[in-house]
């Protein structure tokens, strides 16, 4: 009997995340990664109900407009400064920056420009603004275990433990 992606069950995948305009290949993931369906919500809740039924060997596409997830480009959010501002370990693109404001409050930037003279780092979501197509591959379904429940995903693989080894710290 073939499995059915619904609530209770441990689904593994593989996704690529493309721009529906360029083809450019945004984010994804290259290992399997498992979460138990109803229990985690891993991705954006529309490519969850588009796996609810499927099985494993299922490849699916789902466009999703990045505004309805993220909201709009907040341009704001984007600053340039003179490179000699900058500490050298943040001066590569694609670094990812936490910054915390006034209020203490903190927001994680992306370096996204860097040229002899300026860094320019931006603060919205990579997606926010696109219209993107999630490509999904099913690779495994199948019941999970309790372990598997209360984690809401795979448990990974550890060394055993002798609880008389432990102790209060």
């Amino acid at each position: 009997m073939t499995e059915t992606i619904r609530d209770g069950k441990f689904v593994e995948l593989t996704y690529k995340v493309t721009d529906r305009k360029t083809g450019q290949v945004l984010t994804g993931v290259e290992f399997p990664l498992g979460y138990v369906h109803g229990h985690n919500e891993i991705l954006a809740p529309s490519v969850h109900r588009e796996l609810e039924g499927r099985v494993a060997g299922d490849v699916i596409e789902v466009p999703i407009d990045g505004n309805q997830i993220f909201g709009a480009r907040d341009e704001s959010l984007v600053f340039t400064d003179l490179l000699e501002n900058v500490p050298e370990e943040y001066r590569q693109v694609g670094t990812s920056i936490l910054m915390e404001n006034d209020r203490g409050q903190t927001r994680s930037f992306l370096v996204t420009r860097v040229d002899d003279k300026t860094l320019t780092v931006d603060g919205n979501n990579p997606l926010c603004g696109r219209e993107v197509v999630f490509r999904l591959e099913v690779l495994t379904v199948r019941d999970a275990s309790d372990e598997e429940t209360r984690a809401g995903g795979a448990i990974a693989a550890g060394a055993d433990v002798d609880p008389s080894l432990m102790r209060p710290v």
